[in-house]
């Protein structure tokens, strides 16, 4: 009973009993800790497969084919009016429009082929329809008639919407814009027998053949400031050209080019700018020999001819500067789209696609840029008449031989990306040769997209390849210093003022590089190729110097802070360089050195340019490199080094054999790090290049990065378009780059560290 009241037993039970909750507790805390990093860890992997994903799910779409839905099929309406010369869709696929050779208008509903509306254009009595053409599907749908008498007729068919009790109409009509009465061309009545027309806000253009001539004639209105009506001006002129074998007729939207074709594949370009003097550019066979043309239409912006021939071929022509500068027609791409002749070829309004019917009924889609063919469909068992594609190009009509029109509704998003058209060279319209190029927007309407990813990853690499450049010596080799070399009191100082370097936003960087470093550059250039010399020079005639100073001199500079007697000698080196730099440049160059480089080397000068970037972007860089390196070096156990040097190695082989070799995965993972920080550079690179997507190797020119494109262009982009998808496809790029290259640099990190483990 004693033993168990004594204070000696009771105090050590308590101690007993705390120590017991305390080793509970700490048990506990590891659990939590254990569990919680594991958590982390997973946490963090999930997001980065998330982000993953996300990308791919906003991308994919871009690959998926085009699909087409057959809807309706009915009888042609109204078939005792005439045979069908043009179907024509308006923009909500509810009300189409049937033009006949006998100068009927019919309006019927597009779903059923029901019959909404009948108009007769104005036809002079006494004369009858010899010819046909449409203007332009972007120019409010007009159409002319060539009559037999030498005169035209110019009609457009019109829709306008209301909307009654919130439900929206649709009411159709036809109107005259050159006015009802019939429009002489030939003077001597001679039929029209081919005929073309461009109508313009101010001006428009008629072409005509009437037996062996080619006729233009030119309507200008002249606004007054005293007249209520504008008055008309009319130029003429007839076409040096043998018209026998023409059979098409085209004009551009600007009225500035005329091509005239013929059947057998003879093309004649003309110059119309000067209407009353056309000038004969260019003639040329554009077909096989023995092949017929049996279908021409102009690619939407009326850049480019889109010719059919009898052997199931479509090419495109374009206008291209040849190496004389001077304009020629050049086919830049061929689609083999059937193996039958291409009856009919219909561009799209607002793209540079295109859809094709065969003499067997089949129906494809296209898109020039990309070469993809994104539909083939057959919707007819006979002989296609005329087809219509609807403005928006998602549905379809096509009327066969047998008098039947079909109804189909296409899904076609994204024709203009492609494998080819992302990673290739594409010949784009108006260019001399396949290039690669990045130009996803412009204020024109029939803009060609330009969705080349290969310029903006030349330029990360290129602007990573010079941030590295500038970085990795600077970085590892004051890394080395500070970390071996220099004194534990100097170091406190200057690790901390390296690492503070970090915490300096990247827009300042990016800032002073686009609006005060460039500037001095680009006057100081010389200056800045001097201080590569000098700098190094200065501090080895400096070295040279110490050790002729005094002794008593040098005993007051306290061990292992010699290296900050170096600052004055930089600064001094630095400031002389950039002093002498104009004087320099006018001795050795006559002139400025960028002059110099671009008379002598052809090399141009950008101010904002992948030199500056370099500068910037290594600034931004080096604390990275820096603080993961030295605290690599720093931690290489010290009984490596005592014992390297106890065997009688120097400090730079014990440096070079012992050290760097121990540290050298946390140096690779210092590299590696930096380099990911330089590709994934958004603020420094969107400020201080310029922002232009060229492929140019020159230190001097400008470049365009991913990471700066998406942020320049994101905001502008339509969600869900194709320039969203590939500024998202952009992201995925940068994102599997940077993770391939990490995955890869701990790879060999890990392997570096196993084969150095045992020293």
């Amino acid at each position: 009973m004693s033993e168990i009241n004594s204070p000696s037993k009771y105090s050590s039970a308590i101690n007993q009993t705390s120590g017991g909750i305390h080793e509970r507790w700490r048990l506990l805390k590891d659990a939590i800790a254990r569990y919680g990093v594991v958590v982390g860890g997973l946490g963090v992997i999930f997001a980065i497969a998330l982000i993953f994903f996300y990308l791919l799910y906003v991308v994919f779409p871009l690959f998926l084919s085009a699909t087409a839905e057959a809807v309706s099929q009915y009888e042609v309406p109204e078939q005792a009016l005439g045979k069908t010369v043009l179907l024509g869709v308006e923009e909500q696929n509810e009300v189409a429009a049937r033009f006949t050779d006998t100068g009927q208008v019919i309006f019927f509903a597009v779903a059923t082929g029901k019959t909404l509306l009948k108009e007769t254009v104005k036809i002079p009595e006494g004369t009858h329809i010899v010819s046909f053409a449409q203007g332009s599907p972007n120019n409010e749908g007009a159409v002319i008639y060539g009559l037999s008498d030498g005169k035209a007729v110019i009609v457009k068919h019109q829709y306008k919407v209301t909307y009654p009790n919130n439900v929206r109409l649709i009411t159709p009509s036809i109107a005259y814009p050159m006015g009802e009465a019939p429009l002489v061309i030939d003077e001597s009545g001679a039929p029209l027998e081919k005929i073309a027309v461009k109508i313009g806000d101010d001006a428009s253009t008629i072409i005509a053949k009437t037996g062996d001539k080619i006729r233009l004639s030119h309507f200008e209105k002249e606004k007054s400031l005293f007249a209520d009506e504008a008055a008309v001006t009319r130029t003429d002129a007839v076409l040096d050209y043998a018209a026998k074998d023409v059979t098409d007729i085209l004009i551009d939207k600007e009225e500035h080019n005329l091509y005239l074709l013929s059947s057998n594949g003879q093309l004649g370009l003309f110059d119309i700018n000067d209407k009353s003097a056309p000038v004969l550019v260019q003639e040329q066979n554009i077909i096989q020999a023995g092949q017929k043309v049996t279908s021409v239409a102009f690619l939407n912006g009326d850049l480019s001819l889109m010719i059919g021939d009898s052997s199931g071929l479509v090419s495109q022509w374009s206008k291209v500067r040849d190496k004389l500068n001077h304009f020629a027609m050049q086919k830049i791409r061929v689609f083999k789209v059937s193996d039958k002749a291409v009856m009919s070829i219909n561009p799209e309004q607002r793209r540079k696609g295109f859809m094709t019917v065969d003499a067997d009924g089949t129906l494809g889609v296209y898109h020039s840029t990309s070469e993809r063919e994104m539909i083939k469909e057959t919707v007819t068992h006979s002989q296609p008449v005329a087809a219509a594609m609807s403005p928006r190009a998602n549905a379809v009509l096509v009327e066969s031989g047998d008098g039947k029109i079909s109804f189909w509704k296409v899904d076609n998003e994204h024709p203009e990306v492609s494998l080819g058209s992302l990673w290739k060279e594409v010949w784009y319209e108006s260019y001399p040769k396949p290039d690669y190029i990045w130009q996803s927007s412009s204020a024109n309407s029939d803009f060609e997209p330009k969705y080349s990813l290969t310029p903006l990853v030349f330029g990360t690499l290129k602007a990573a390849f010079y941030a590295m450049l500038v970085a990795m010596p600077l970085a590892l080799m004051g890394a080395i210093y500070t970390a071996y070399f220099m004194t534990s009191k100097m170091r406190q100082y200057v690790k901390p003022s390296i690492e503070l370097m970090g915490a300096l936003p990247t827009v300042i960087l990016g800032f002073l590089a686009g609006l005060w470093l460039a500037p001095i550059i680009e006057e100081y250039l010389a200056g800045l190729f001097a201080l590569l010399m000098l700098v190094p020079l200065a501090v080895m005639l400096f070295a040279f110097a110490w050790q002729y100073l005094p002794k008593s001199f040098l005993q007051k500079i306290p061990e292992g802070w010699e290296s900050a007697v170096l600052i004055p000698v930089i600064l001094l080196s630095s400031w002389f360089a950039f002093s002498v730099s104009v004087p320099l440049e006018s001795f050795l160059f006559h002139g400025t050195l960028r002059d110099w480089f671009k008379t002598e080397l052809g090399i141009g000068y950008d101010q904002r340019n992948a030199l500056v970037v370099g500068i910037a972007m290594g600034f931004a860089v080096i604390p990275t490199i820096f603080s993961i390196a030295e605290d690599a070096i720093f931690s290489v156990p010290k009984h490596l080094t005592v014992g390297s040097l106890a065997l009688g190695a120097t400090p730079w082989q014990t440096m070079i054999k012992v050290v760097l070799l121990t540290a050298s995965p946390g140096i690779f993972s210092a590299v590696m790090i930096g380099l990911g920080r330089a590709v994934g550079e958004t603020m420094i690179v969107l400020m201080a290049t310029g922002n232009t997507p060229v492929m140019d190797l020159s230190v001097f020119q400008g470049l365009r990065t991913l990471a700066a494109n998406i942020a320049v262009e994101m905001p502008e982009s339509e969600v869900d378009s194709t320039h969203y998808r590939v500024l998202f496809l952009a992201a995925l790029v940068l994102f599997m780059f940077t993770f391939v290259f990490n995955t890869l640099a701990e790879i060999i990190r890990q392997r570096l560290r196993e084969k150095y483990s045992s020293l």
